[in-house]
């Protein structure tokens, strides 16, 4: 039995691969438990600087299984709007909150389709990098949904409003080169070379002290919701914090004795 999704981890650098290629990784209950658990395991782990993450086969992620709600649609007895709720809840919803709580920088290495779900899961991560081969559509209307997993939260703020509206009233695909012209990614590259780039960005950003650059990591994200005076409070706090690692000491010292630190993660 193989793992809906796989964990490698490489120094500090982990990637996340969902691992269910035949149904072009839509988002199955092993594929969010996955997901849910491997978060919880890197924001244990401070040897985790970053994680990319990616699919199998020739897809990044199909979003949600067409068969299975063809098959909830036509049953005798659908879900009631409670049952429906829960589901919600206690299924896809699980992602989006364990990944905006992933403490460790995030990468989206999107190959192939990333399409209704499968999209909004790209933006949850906080950088993304686009093959040529991608494609990207938020396609919910297609099938007379909407998103239920995030997306109307995450696309806006990844390409703005006007275009998450475009995007989501229109159920268009676009590919790579668009994507990186409305900001949804931040790179396209040659498919061969998607993981490769994937990998030399992570190894970048995994490069540095880890407890840092989490900190960072959570004063830009908390800082996109609170007035300027809480960021600023919220930037004191965690400089207060990150000055007394280990890591920060390493790091002046290397800097004035012009050597490559030695990070610890303490």
């Amino acid at each position: 039995m193989t793992d809906a999704v796989t964990y490698e981890q490489d120094g500090g650098v982990v990637t996340l691969t969902l691992n269910e290629p035949d149904t072009r990784n839509a988002l199955s209950p092993a594929i969010i438990d996955a997901i849910v658990a491997h978060v919880a395991t890197i924001n244990a782990d401070l040897s985790v600087g970053c994680v990319i993450l990616t699919g199998a086969g020739e897809g990044f992620s199909s979003g949600g299984n067409v068969k299975k709600m063809k098959d909830r649609a036509t049953v005798d007895r659908p879900m009631t709007p409670t049952e429906t709720r829960r589901y919600y809840h206690e299924g896809i919803q699980r992602i989006p909150l364990a990944l905006y709580n992933l403490e460790a920088p995030s990468i989206a290495a999107v190959n192939g389709a990333a399409i209704g779900a499968g999209l909004d899961l790209a933006t949850m991560c906080d950088i993304r990098i686009a093959a040529r081969s991608a494609k990207f559509g938020e396609s919910f209307l297609r099938v007379g949904l909407l998103s239920g997993d995030g997306g109307a939260w995450f696309l806006p703020r990844a390409v703005g409003l006007s275009k998450a509206y475009e995007m989501t009233f229109t159920g268009d695909f676009i590919d790579g080169d668009e994507a990186a012209k409305i900001g949804l990614v931040s790179k396209v590259v040659d498919d061969a070379e998607l993981m490769n780039e994937a990998r030399k960005l992570a190894q970048r950003i995994a490069s540095h002290p880890v407890q840092s650059s989490r900190a960072s990591k959570r004063l830009i994200r908390d800082s996109q919701h609170v007035p300027l005076h809480t960021s600023l409070d919220m930037a004191a706090a965690n400089q207060a914090l990150v000055q007394t690692t280990q890591d920060y000491k390493e790091a002046i010292l290397a800097f004035s004795e012009k050597r490559k630190p030695k990070f610890t993660g303490n």
